[in-house]
């Protein structure tokens, strides 16, 4: 299937996942479906990109976790603490390939980053079970950090003009924003059509980092 294909099924399926929603078409086994499919669809889509390129399997692998994430997280109560460790191994496998891929801390995306992670804790912490704010926080701090070496990586690379480093720190930018508007909405308060935020940004957030991937036709 071309790798086109790959992404308009993946957004077909993405849309039908959010229209699922109570405040859409209330239909929660269509959910079930499309929501791990969709992240199927842009695992599939990343696994024909950067052959021989040294990000390239713990991208896949956070790709991966980010899926087993997805699973949990049907179960909004059960699957809460089990869907935040895949997603924040996730993001420690997408540090791991933004590393490999030249990124080294920057001081400027460090503090952006850590100013808006301790903003979000700060705000959201009177709401947030003491048996989970040890994990909130792990979280936040593996989100942050990736999203700055995300940063950091385009930052330094700015000036060879490939699109990849500048797809890679949109994704960690539009991650930090999905899951700050996921966590207003669980430990604060509810967000109107809150699954349109969060899935359509969560998920241009994965397509943009699997884009740091080079195209095959480029290797």
């Amino acid at each position: 299937m071309p790798s086109v294909a790959l992404l308009l099924l993946a957004a077909l399926s993405g849309a039908l996942t959010i229209l699922a929603a109570p405040w859409a078409w209330a239909l929660p086994p269509l959910a079930w479906v499309c929501k791990p499919l969709t992240t199927a669809l842009l695992i599939a889509w990343a696994a024909r990109r950067g052959h021989g390129d040294p990000m390239r399997r713990p991208l896949l692998l956070g790709l991966a976790l980010s899926w087993v994430g997805d699973v949990a997280l049907l179960w909004p109560q059960q699957g809460f603490l089990p869907g935040l460790v895949s997603f924040l191994a996730a993001h420690l496998a997408y540090g791991v390939a933004l590393w490999r891929g030249g990124a080294r801390p920057w001081w400027p995306a460090i503090a952006l980053y850590g100013a808006v992670a301790l903003g979000v804790l700060q705000h959201l912490w009177p709401g947030i079970a003491p048996a989970l704010q040890g994990p909130v926080v792990a979280y936040v701090l593996a989100l942050a950090g990736m999203a700055a070496l995300a940063a950091a990586r385009w930052w330094r690379q700015r000036s060879a003009g490939a699109a990849g480093p500048a797809w890679g720190a949109a994704g960690g930018a539009l991650f930090m924003l999905s899951d700050a508007t996921l966590a207003v909405d669980r430990f604060a308060a509810p967000v109107p059509m809150a699954s349109l935020w969060i899935l359509a940004s969560y998920w241009c957030a994965q397509a943009c980092i699997a884009a740091a991937l080079p195209p095959r036709a480029a290797r």
